[in-house]
Protein backbone atom coordinates (compact mmCIF):
# COMPACT_ATOMS: atom_id res chain seq x y z
CA UNK A 1 0.00 0.00 0.00
CA UNK A 2 1.38 3.37 -1.04
CA UNK A 3 1.49 5.98 1.70
CA UNK A 4 0.87 9.53 0.60
CA UNK A 5 0.48 12.94 2.06
CA UNK A 6 -2.30 15.23 0.97
CA UNK A 7 0.27 17.71 -0.34
CA UNK A 8 1.88 15.01 -2.51
CA UNK A 9 -1.48 13.94 -3.87
CA UNK A 10 -2.46 17.55 -4.59
CA UNK A 11 0.82 18.15 -6.43
CA UNK A 12 0.39 15.02 -8.53
CA UNK A 13 -3.18 15.86 -9.55
CA UNK A 14 -2.20 19.48 -10.24
CA UNK A 15 0.63 18.25 -12.46
CA UNK A 16 -1.72 15.88 -14.29
CA UNK A 17 -4.42 18.49 -14.92
CA UNK A 18 -2.49 20.08 -17.80
CA UNK A 19 -2.46 18.41 -21.25
CA UNK A 20 1.10 19.57 -21.99
CA UNK A 21 2.39 17.97 -18.80
CA UNK A 22 0.47 14.76 -19.53
CA UNK A 23 2.03 14.70 -23.02
CA UNK A 24 5.48 15.15 -21.49
CA UNK A 25 4.85 12.25 -19.11
CA UNK A 26 3.61 10.13 -22.02
CA UNK A 27 6.81 10.87 -23.93
CA UNK A 28 8.99 10.13 -20.89
CA UNK A 29 7.21 6.81 -20.34
CA UNK A 30 9.10 5.65 -23.44
CA UNK A 31 12.48 6.61 -21.94
CA UNK A 32 14.49 9.60 -20.86
CA UNK A 33 14.61 12.60 -23.14
CA UNK A 34 16.32 15.93 -23.58
CA UNK A 35 14.34 19.06 -22.74
CA UNK A 36 14.64 20.24 -26.35
CA UNK A 37 13.12 16.95 -27.55
CA UNK A 38 10.24 17.33 -25.10
CA UNK A 39 9.59 20.85 -26.38
CA UNK A 40 9.47 19.90 -30.10
CA UNK A 41 5.80 18.86 -30.38
CA UNK A 42 4.59 21.87 -28.39
CA UNK A 43 4.13 25.39 -29.67
CA UNK A 44 5.91 27.02 -26.74
CA UNK A 45 9.30 28.27 -25.70
CA UNK A 46 11.94 26.28 -23.85
CA UNK A 47 11.38 28.41 -20.70
CA UNK A 48 7.66 27.51 -20.83
CA UNK A 49 8.49 23.80 -21.15
CA UNK A 50 10.95 24.23 -18.30
CA UNK A 51 8.15 25.63 -16.11
CA UNK A 52 6.00 22.60 -16.91
CA UNK A 53 8.93 20.35 -16.02
CA UNK A 54 9.28 22.24 -12.75
CA UNK A 55 5.67 21.43 -11.85
CA UNK A 56 6.30 17.79 -12.71
CA UNK A 57 9.44 17.82 -10.55
CA UNK A 58 7.60 19.30 -7.56
CA UNK A 59 5.06 16.49 -7.93
CA UNK A 60 7.91 14.00 -7.92
CA UNK A 61 6.99 12.69 -11.37
CA UNK A 62 10.15 13.79 -13.22
CA UNK A 63 13.82 14.28 -12.50
CA UNK A 64 16.15 16.53 -14.52
CA UNK A 65 19.88 16.04 -14.85
CA UNK A 66 22.40 18.31 -16.45
CA UNK A 67 25.09 16.64 -18.57
CA UNK A 68 27.29 19.45 -19.87
CA UNK A 69 24.99 21.65 -21.92
CA UNK A 70 22.33 18.96 -22.26
CA UNK A 71 19.47 18.60 -19.80
CA UNK A 72 17.88 15.17 -19.63
CA UNK A 73 14.58 14.29 -18.04
CA UNK A 74 13.42 10.98 -16.67
CA UNK A 75 10.03 9.73 -15.52
CA UNK A 76 9.68 8.80 -11.84
CA UNK A 77 6.45 6.77 -11.80
CA UNK A 78 6.13 6.10 -8.07
CA UNK A 79 3.96 9.15 -7.37
CA UNK A 80 1.67 8.16 -10.24
CA UNK A 81 1.05 5.02 -8.22
CA UNK A 82 0.04 7.28 -5.32
CA UNK A 83 -2.66 8.87 -7.46
CA UNK A 84 -3.70 5.50 -8.85
CA UNK A 85 -4.16 4.07 -5.37
CA UNK A 86 -6.30 7.03 -4.33
CA UNK A 87 -8.45 6.64 -7.45
CA UNK A 88 -8.66 2.88 -6.96
CA UNK A 89 -10.53 3.33 -3.68
CA UNK A 90 -13.23 5.25 -5.52
CA UNK A 91 -13.33 2.80 -8.44
CA UNK A 92 -14.04 0.00 -5.97
CA UNK A 93 -16.73 2.10 -4.25
CA UNK A 94 -18.50 2.85 -7.55
CA UNK A 95 -18.25 -0.71 -8.82
CA UNK A 96 -19.78 -2.03 -5.59
CA UNK A 97 -22.51 0.63 -5.73
CA UNK A 98 -23.32 -0.20 -9.35
CA UNK A 99 -23.35 -3.93 -8.56
CA UNK A 100 -25.90 -3.29 -5.78
CA UNK A 101 -28.00 -1.17 -8.14
CA UNK A 102 -27.87 -3.92 -10.77
CA UNK A 103 -29.01 -6.53 -8.24
CA UNK A 104 -31.86 -4.29 -7.08
CA UNK A 105 -33.03 -3.60 -10.63
CA UNK A 106 -33.03 -7.33 -11.40
CA UNK A 107 -35.33 -7.94 -8.41
CA UNK A 108 -37.66 -5.16 -9.58
CA UNK A 109 -37.79 -6.68 -13.09
CA UNK A 110 -38.50 -10.13 -11.64
CA UNK A 111 -41.32 -8.74 -9.48
CA UNK A 112 -42.84 -7.04 -12.52
CA UNK A 113 -42.66 -10.32 -14.45
CA UNK A 114 -44.35 -12.12 -11.56
CA UNK A 115 -47.16 -9.54 -11.53
CA UNK A 116 -47.67 -10.02 -15.27
CA UNK A 117 -47.91 -13.82 -14.92
CA UNK A 118 -50.42 -13.61 -12.05
CA UNK A 119 -52.92 -11.58 -14.07
CA UNK A 120 -55.65 -13.55 -15.95
CA UNK A 121 -55.69 -11.30 -18.96
CA UNK A 122 -52.11 -9.99 -18.97
CA UNK A 123 -51.51 -6.37 -19.81
CA UNK A 124 -54.16 -4.10 -21.25
CA UNK A 125 -53.26 -1.89 -24.20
Amino acid sequence: MVKYSEATLNNVFYALCDPTRRAILERLSKGQSQVTELAEPHDMSLPAISKHLGVLEVAGLVTREKDGRVRRCKLVPENLETANEWLEKYRIFWEESLDRLDAYLKTVVEKEKEKGKGSKHGRKN
